[in-house]
């Protein structure tokens, strides 16, 4: 008779002192509000690119949703992962993408995010550009590789999205660029 092992009991976490606390709310403020130079003096200190607050949300989430073109290259520079994404399965890309932000979408596409990324989620940029009715952003986004055919968790492609929450022009937009995809694929 063979005997089973003990679960070996999860390590508790150490107690944070309101310190540390405020000092970790700083850092998370200093993305959000585009502090270039008080980020790189801690990044030179060692902080890690990658730190994530009780939502999930990376320093580069941060920046990239609250439109910090300088510092999210400089998050970017220091290691932070394009790809990483928050407890809603969001990347940065897409949290640019939603605020229709040309600028940072073109910046984290040249540093490395996936067009077509869903992080843990399962919708893409693209989605979510059309769900809000960004046009211009749903453009950009196809002109870069977007995949139109793309389907979420549930079935849906862009187009189905935008459709679902009363787009007004990104539906036709969507269903134009999927037919072209067809001809091509064809």
């Amino acid at each position: 008779m063979q005997s089973e092992m003990p679960a070996s009991p999860t390590p508790a976490l150490p107690e944070l002192d309101s310190e540390t606390l405020a000092f970790a709310g700083r850092v998370f403020q200093y993305a959000r509000a585009g502090h270039v130079d008080e980020l790189a003096k801690l990044f030179a200190q060692g902080l890690p690119a990658n730190l994530l607050n009780d939502k999930g949300d990376s320093l580069l989430m941060l920046a990239a949703y609250n439109g910090q073109v300088e510092t999210t290259r400089l998050i970017l520079d220091n290691g932070g992962d394009p790809e990483l994404s928050n407890d809603r399965g969001q990347t940065p890309l897409a949290g640019a993408a939603f605020k229709g932000d040309m600028a940072l979408v073109e910046l984290l596409l040249e540093k490395g995010a996936t067009i077509d990324g869903t992080g843990t989620g399962t919708r893409t940029a693209l989605m979510t550009a059309a769900m809000f009715n960004r046009t211009e952003m749903v453009e950009l986004l196809l002109s870069k590789g977007a995949d139109p055919t793309k389907r979420d968790g549930n079935g849906q492609s862009a187009a189905d999205l935008a459709r679902s929450m009363n787009a007004a022009d990104t539906p036709f937009q969507l269903e134009a660029a999927e037919r072209l995809a067809r001809l091509v694929i064809d």
